[in-house]
């Protein structure tokens, strides 16, 4: 486009309908080539005008690559395939974090996603198949938590930030809540526990200091009728090292107790395996049967973490305390929809029937062996090709604040490149690659890519590399 004043080139730009037109590939809505065409050409019409009376050139024009009808259909019709694209659609995990918020979590088993399909039609909810009467939405997926722990009580709400506001409303609003000052947690979203409790009414005493809490200094806070809680929380995504100590849950419970006061226990991610079945990485995380064994009244965790399900929040323990949960009006707001019962019913049916560090891709990943991650890395590089393509060592995390500050050893393949391959690969088709990039290179973490992956992620690597 040869240098002209903004005034002709306003002139000379297509109409809505015409430049709808130009664009022919039929797989476009022409509902959608329209309303985006009228939203494209306001932009043009806008930098035009911004030019003023100047000369206007192809540098002016930037993003929009040139003003010609055939360009503009082009970039048109780049719009509207972006507009089209589905938001929520699946990735490729290079990161090497195993539960990435970022890009949801947990992935679901084979088992849960085939529930969800099954679930997206008409599906039992709140009917009982044999009577044909009304139930508890949550029943089945309480009744297997029931029997895995071996409680007698088990809720399930939509998040574990509301299984937390739920029972402190429901068991400690109006009373006194004792936390150790250790304990006061901020995670990802401003998620604060003080103003948790605040919002779900509670008066929030706080015990001991920063980095030692002992027993008597819960002790000293009880004041009988006023102490609605004693509230232990898991320090999520940091840990304290050095000098530092808390009360176990078990003594913790045992205070209780002696002065009629439940227990609390934010537990967070939600390891739900037996001792003899965590994996190394995992030897220093909390586990929900330790929770309940030491006798806590109700103890939370989420779905999507370490359990490898949907998002959710579970809060199980004492039959009395859940029921006072469960009849809380709060609980109708914050309880779960069928899609998400169907995934848990069939991730906790994983546990009791069958092998979860196999079944459930979360405990899969974080528990390769690091030798199995190099055989993995070594047949990517094969698969690649590519010059300066290497297998390197580098650290893997579980990550949403499980295992904080724990590295686990992995195996990355290293491409050349920085900032710029890796947003290409995000937005490679049809299946976007997140890696991560460190010391200016590009790097493909195997503990979170799947077996499945592996073709996928070379052909989005040479489709980068051949642009």
């Amino acid at each position: 486009m040869e240098a002209s004043d903004a005034g002709s080139l306003l002139r000379a730009l297509p109409s809505v309908d015409a430049l709808a037109r130009a664009v022919t590939d039929p797989s476009l809505p022409r509902r959608s080539v329209v309303r985006v065409a009228r939203s494209f050409l306001d932009e043009v019409r806008d930098g035009l005008l911004a030019a003023g009376d100047g000369p206007v050139t192809d540098g002016v024009a930037t993003g929009f690559g040139g003003l010609g009808v055939e360009v503009l259909a082009t970039r048109l019709a780049e719009r509207v395939r972006a507009r089209l694209a589905a938001r929520h659609r699946r990735v490729l995990n290079a990161t090497g974090v195993v539960l990435h918020t970022g890009i949801g979590r947990a992935p679901l088993a084979a088992a849960a996603r085939a529930a969800v399909v099954e679930a997206a039609g008409y599906a039992v909810v709140e009917v009982d198949l044999a009577s044909g009467e009304r139930n508890e939405r949550e029943e089945h997926v309480a009744e297997l938590l029931c029997e895995l722990l071996a409680v007698d009580g088990a809720l399930v709400v939509n998040n574990n930030a509301a299984a937390v506001n739920l029972c402190l409303r429901a068991l400690c609003e109006g009373r006194e809540a004792v936390v150790s000052r250790g304990e006061l947690v901020e995670i990802g979203g401003g998620f604060r526990m003080p103003d948790v409790m605040a919002q779900a009414g509670c008066r929030m005493v706080e015990v001991g200091a920063t980095n030692r809490t002992h027993l008597r200094d819960y002790a000293d806070a009880l004041r009988g009728e006023a102490t609605g809680l004693l509230v232990k929380v898991h320090p999520s995504n940091y840990r304290i090292l050095g000098f530092h100590s808390v009360p176990d849950l078990a003594a913790l419970v045992a205070l209780g107790r002696e002065h009629g006061v439940p227990v609390f226990e934010d537990l967070g991610s939600g390891l739900l395996l037996e001792a003899e079945a965590v994996p190394e990485a995992l030897a220093k995380e909390a586990r929900v049967l330790d929770s309940v064994r030491s006798g806590a009244e109700v103890v939370c965790f989420s779905g999507d973490k370490l359990l490898g399900g949907p998002q959710a929040g579970i809060l199980v323990g004492d039959r009395d305390h859940i029921a006072r949960c469960r009849r809380h009006p709060l609980y109708r707001a914050f309880r779960c929809d069928k899609l998400t019962l169907a995934a848990l019913e069939a991730t906790l049916r994983i546990y009791r029937d069958g092998e979860p560090l196999v079944d459930v891709p979360t405990l899969r990943a974080i528990a390769r062996p690091v030798a199995e991650l190099e055989e993995r890395a070594r047949d990517l590089v094969r698969r690649l090709d590519l010059p300066g393509c290497e297998v390197v060592e580098t650290d893997s995390y579980v990550g949403s604040g499980a295992n904080p500050a724990r590295p686990m050893v992995s195996r990355s393949v290293a491409l050349p490149g920085g900032a710029e391959r890796a947003a290409r690969l995000r937005r490679s088709e049809p299946l976007p690659v997140f890696p991560r990039v460190a010391d200016g290179r590009v790097l493909l973490d195997l503990r979170t890519l799947a077996d499945e992956d592996l073709d996928e992620v070379a052909a989005a690597v040479r489709s980068g590399v051949l642009r």
